[in-house]
């Protein structure tokens, strides 16, 4: 049998040489092999009398009809136990050895095969692809029909080993979507993963593989089947030469263009096993009938059990902004959406229209700073078509592969990752909301035969628009794409100490402080998301550097005192002067509720209003203290609005100092506390000249928003011996900016009570 391992190779290589195309190469092969195999076993005496209840079995590749080229044979040889068996046994292999083709074979009755494949996954999984070659027919069949029937019976104990198993070799062998050189078979989104993918199916864990996944095996089969063609040897990682070999015999333009298909497939098959594992792998499964639990995250949106899914009585028709509230709470616990949740918005949500409401837009910036749990909460709505509802702009960019080595992520995922690194660094500007959006539009551009910066620019102003933001941030936010390269380039390639040099920067922004500011943070995150070793000290120590000079020939300031009182909250200040106790106005207009109180002399505002409120439940949008009087514009975190005469007895009792707020918030802090967003290092700026009265500074806050905050402020201010004259609280998305003027209780402004105060603020704020 020797001579006919000559001639199977002779025929592979006629085959590697022809002109079939990948899919009827691999059809080839596999015809070739079977041919190859039955003869050989043949002449071996499988088929005789003497050696009956023996039979040949391909798995692997062979067994599934997708041989590529170069793949090792995977056979079994079965028998009932014929004495005869070593004999066929080796009768068989040292042909295919002389013939130097990779062979992974094994001997074994059905029961010993079945007890390996109990004690060993890869085996298991191997023999659900069991496929008779030769001998006895019957034999074959009863052994893959108990294989199957064992992997049902246990699959389920065996998932967690599973998914162990799959999240090793991932972090081994990383991600087909995102890499240079992606390994085709064991990278996540890869061959491998569309084999668990059916194992999980025929266990009836989860559905079957629909059009995307097939159509993403095809490719992934013929790229791998034309990579190993070019090379005459077995290899599964994509690298740039090869690619673009493979990329022309598959009919691309280039293999840009090629690696754009695989990253898609590649994500297409990554997002459905990530599904299909947490489905059955990480789902609670209720024990004794009780339900997971069900814990409120925004309005219309719960975490139920692991999972964010969309409360009972939501109507998702009737609420534009429900798609991306579901989407930052995902973002910000880091618990990911339901499945059945998706489809039902993918299903209902309807469009935003232009401009987008108030709450739709901030709900998007809290998405945006989220941190890490960003990229998965928009994995999942690209992946069900929901992401590019909000962006129609996005597909020039998704799965662009970058053209230049240092980047690390394609295009749309690089724009995600840029808002990860920006939302570090919202308390680094006065505008965190406009920072997160030119983070996630800055090179929106890309994809397109025009200079990115300046198309950018035209869309991004175009996004803005849409977002409803007003005229001047529109302008902003594409000036931040318009010039987004403007500082890293003049850092790093002009004398920054050449006056001329800072002039022409401040010049290009229109003397702009804010966009100076804002310029600065971006390009420390898009080049950190760009890749490893591209934000160095040295840029950085230059970028501070140029930044500072900008600053210096701007003499600008990042904040606007409030407007003096109108005549409205002068009256509401005089009467409640007249009375000795608090007055409290409410008007209420959908679910935004817009609180005015005014206080007697001496009387404490600024905590016990921004307690209530928090107590209640009324995440607080914007306030603004004059004098005696607040203003609180708020809406209720979720459900309804509460009862204004509750505000009103709550605020009265608040001020009077016998409402128990301290304790009652503490509660309600660790009932958020599940559903919190990441904490940023809160940060706190000193203005000497904002004020006109004596001993008085403004003290900037720029933190995190949680639950409670501003009253936590307010507390430590006045504990520390601050007096608050005014106040202008701001809350952008999932961030906020307070200003307060202050002035010492006791004493003068100094150097120990600036201090004092700013340590129990961030404290507070920490």
């Amino acid at each position: 049998m020797s001579t006919h391992g000559g001639e199977l190779v002779r025929a592979r290589e006629q085959l590697l040489t022809g002109r079939h195309g990948p899919a009827a190469l691999r059809a080839a092969l596999v015809d070739l092999y079977e041919f190859w195999l039955a003869k050989g076993a043949s002449a071996a005496g499988v088929d005789d009398t003497a050696t009956a209840g023996v039979a040949l079995v391909a798995v692997g590749g062979l067994g599934r009809r997708e041989l590529v080229p170069f793949s090792d044979l995977d056979l079994v040889l079965v028998h009932n136990g014929n004495p005869r068996v070593a004999e066929l046994a080796d009768a068989l292999w040292y042909p295919l050895w002389d013939a130097k083709l990779g062979l992974d074979h094994s001997v074994r009755t059905p029961g010993e095969a079945l007890k390996v494949a109990s004690e060993d996954l890869r085996t298991q999984l191997g023999l659900l692809d069991a496929r008779h070659l030769a001998g006895d027919a019957e034999l074959t069949a009863r052994l893959a029909s108990a294989a199957r029937d064992q992997w049902r019976r246990t699959a389920r104990k065996r998932l967690d080993e599973l998914a162990e198993g799959v999240r090793t070799r991932w972090r081994r062998s990383g991600e087909i979507a995102q890499s240079a050189e992606p390994d085709l078979k064991h990278g996540r989104g890869g061959l491998r993963d569309l084999a668990v993918l059916d194992a999980l199916a025929l266990a009836q864990l989860t559905a079957r593989p629909g059009e995307e996944l097939l159509a993403a095996k095809a490719l992934l089969l013929d790229v791998r089947t034309e990579l190993r063609r070019e090379l005459r040897r077995e290899r599964d990682i994509l690298s740039a030469p090869e690619a673009e070999v493979v990329a022309s015999e598959l009919g691309y333009a280039d293999r840009f263009a090629l690696a754009r298909k695989l990253s898609g497939a590649g994500r297409a098959v990554a997002y459905a096993l990530d599904v299909a594992l947490r489905s059955t792998v990480e789902s609670p499964r209720p024990r004794f009938g009780r339900r997971p639990a069900r814990t409120p995250l925004a309005e219309g949106v719960v975490l139920h059990g692991d999972e964010v899914s969309l409360a009972r009585d939501v109507v998702p028709a009737k609420d534009p902004a429900l798609l991306l509230r579901v989407a930052a709470a995902s973002a910000r616990t880091g618990k990911p959406i339901a499945h059945g949740t998706l489809r039902t918005l993918a299903d209902s949500a309807p469009e935003l229209r232009t401009p987008w409401p108030d709450e739709a837009r901030n709900a998007l910036v809290e998405l945006l700073g989220a941190g890490e749990g960003l990229v998965d909460a928009v994995e999942a709505l690209d992946r069900t078509g929901l992401w590019a509802r909000l962006f129609p702009e996005w597909g020039a960019v998704r799965d662009l592969p970058p053209r230049s080595p240092v980047h690390q992520w394609t295009v749309d995922r690089h724009l995600v990752q840029a808002c990860v690194e920006a939302s570090r660094l919202t308390t680094t500007v006065s505008r965190p909301d406009l920072l997160l959006i030119g983070a996630l539009l800055h090179d929106i551009g890309k994809g397109r035969d025009a200079d990115h910066s300046e198309l950018g620019a035209d869309l991004a102003a175009q996004v803005a628009t849409r977002l409803g933001l007003p005229a001047a941030d529109v302008r902003t936010v594409a000036a931040m794409v318009r010039h987004h390269l403007l500082l890293p380039h003049t850092a790093t390639r002009r004398d920054i100490a050449d006056p001329t040099t800072v002039s022409r920067v401040v010049k290009t922004l229109d003397d702009d402080a804010v966009l100076l500011e804002l310029l600065h943070a971006l390009t420390r995150a898009d080049s950190l998301a760009t890749g490893p070793g591209v934000w160095t000290d040295w840029k950085d120590r230059l970028l501070a550097d140029l930044v500072a000079a900008g600053r210096e020939a701007l003499h600008g300031k990042g904040f606007t005192p409030p407007e003096p009182l109108d005549d409205t909250q002068r009256e509401l200040m005089a009467d409640a002067l007249g009375s000795g106790i608090g007055e409290v106005r409410i008007a209420a207009e959908g679910k935004v509720v817009t609180v005015t109180l005014a206080v007697p002399s001496r009387a404490e505002l600024l905590a016990p209003a921004a307690g209530v409120l928090a107590l209640n439940s009324l995440e607080v949008h914007a306030a603004v203290l004059r004098d005696r009087v607040g203003v609180f514009t708020a809406s209720p975190k979720f459900g309804s609005l509460p009862d204004p005469a509750l505000l009103r007895e709550q605020f009265s009792r608040a001020i009077a100092g016998t409402l128990p707020l301290t304790q009652r918030l503490a509660a309600k802090e660790r009932d958020y506390a599940s559903g919190a967003a990441q904490i940023v290092a809160p940060k706190v700026l000193w203005f000497d000249d904002e004020t006109s009265g004596p001993d008085t500074v403004v003290l900037e806050l720029r933190a995190t928003d949680r639950i409670a905050l501003l009253y936590r402020v307010a507390r430590a201010l006045n504990r520390s011996g601050a007096s608050v004259h005014w106040a202008k609280a701001t809350t952008l998305g999932g961030a906020v900016v307070d200003s307060f003027a202050l002035s010492p209780a006791v004493g003068h402004v100094d150097a120990a009570w600036r201090a004092a105060v700013e340590a129990a603020v961030l404290t507070a704020a920490s």
